[in-house]
């Protein structure tokens, strides 16, 4: 039987970071992961460039139970640090918008400096392995892997979310973290495409396609970015960023033309150009496919916008300034970027991400109960989990 001072479950973000930081520190360390390759997740994330991190990552941009839980991790391990080690590899990258930061080449440029400071650090990787069995003992755990059996002082689990279940997304994690005892915040798709009914759909299909800068609201939250019409229901980063918030029977309120006061320049169109169309005077606010829909359901049988009085133009407004909806589901786990909830924060050490009860054993990255905005923020956190438990594992 092989034995590590560190077992790490899952060669992602959080996994390799960890490995990194407690190979640094003198640890023998070995990294398992089911998949073919590490970092798939990474491979993938940003359009294939890697949105590595957020300038602007602070507490106010994660989800979780307990709301403070993160802010520990986030502040020992900054994106200023993380941004140093990419310079030091020489990876040229680039600030999107909203301090979204991207590399100018492939993400794969990322994963190769996980793995080079891996090595650096005297980390063993082994891929296409499983996890059979997880048993505490007296000296850590035994672990009984696809590969045979592994003995451990500390075992950390950075196995991930239920996201993406085609890259081998599994709920091990959860299971582990059953089986010592601690709870599961309920997990749900986060940062995913909303659906909507089939009636509803039916109406919108036209709209397939359509894209425009929009302000998306649940309650008090609100996101202005990106807004795209599919042939399923709507996506977009507003959308995306909404669905963490979303729950099955709220309505979203969309404004799609923010910063415009709808009402306003209707009127003030029918005072100018009383002979032009409804759908034409709609297509300066909003996109010709969306304005003519608006007009159909709005104003039927309204030929010019001189024909409309205030009554009508109210809902035309509405349309435009405060659409208001209410999804029928997500897309689900098959198309989301990270699960929502996970390992209940409670159990945890903030500072070290390790179980309060079962000294030894830790939790990091999407499978725990934190959940970022999109944006570079979970991969924010899966760095300064990983780093934060790689201090001490």
């Amino acid at each position: 039987m092989e034995n590590f001072d560190v077992l790490v479950i899952g060669a992602g973000a959080a996994g390799m970071m960890c490995a990194i930081e407690a190979g640094k520190r003198g640890r023998s360390v070995l990294v398992i992961d089911h998949a073919k390759a590490p970092g798939e997740k990474i491979r993938i994330s940003g359009g294939g460039r890697c949105n590595f991190t957020n300038t602007g990552a602070s507490i106010h941009n994660f989800l979780s139970a307990n709301s403070k839980f993160a802010l520990s991790a986030l502040r020992r391990y900054r994106p200023k640090d993380f941004i140093a080690l990419v310079e030091r590899y020489g990876i040229a990258y680039h600030e999107k918008a909203l301090g979204q930061l991207f590399c100018n080449g492939s993400a794969m440029q990322i994963i190769t400096m996980l793995l080079t400071e891996m090595k650096a650090a005297g980390v063993q990787l082994r891929l296409e392995t499983g996890v059979e069995k997880v048993a505490k003992t007296e000296a850590g755990f035994e672990v009984s892997l696809s590969s045979g059996k592994v003995q451990c002082a500390s075992l950390v689990v950075a196995s991930g979310g239920k996201s993406i279940p085609k890259m081998g997304a599994t709920g091990l994690g959860y299971d582990i973290a059953k089986q010592f005892g601690l709870n599961i915040i309920e997990t749900r798709p986060a940062l995913v495409p909303l659906t909507f009914e089939a009636g509803m759909l039916a109406r919108l299909t036209p709209l397939s396609g359509v894209a425009l800068d929009a302000v998306v609201a649940h309650g008090k939250t609100k996101f202005r970015e990106g807004m795209l019409f599919t042939h399923r229901g709507l996506s977009g980063p507003s959308i995306l960023q909404i669905s963490s918030y979303w729950r099955e029977g709220d309505e979203i309120r969309v404004d799609m033309v923010p910063g415009v006061d709808a009402l306003a320049a209707l009127k003030a169109a029918r005072t100018a150009t009383p002979r032009q169309a409804v759908a034409t005077v709609l297509s300066t606010l909003v996109p010709r496919r969306v304005a003519q829909l608006i007009a159909d359901e709005e104003a039927p049988g309204k030929g010019n916008i001189a024909d409309c009085s205030d009554k009508v133009l109210g809902p035309l407004a509405a349309a435009v300034n405060a659409w208001t909806f209410k999804p029928v589901g997500s897309e689900g786990y098959r198309t989301a970027e990270v699960t929502l909830g996970g390992v209940d924060t409670d159990a945890l050490d903030s500072r070290t991400l390790e179980v309060k009860a079962v000294p030894g054993l830790f939790f990091i990255g999407e499978v725990v109960d934190v959940t970022g905005w999109l944006g570079g923020y979970n991969f924010q956190w899966a760095w300064a989990s990983g780093w934060s438990a790689g201090q001490s594992a």
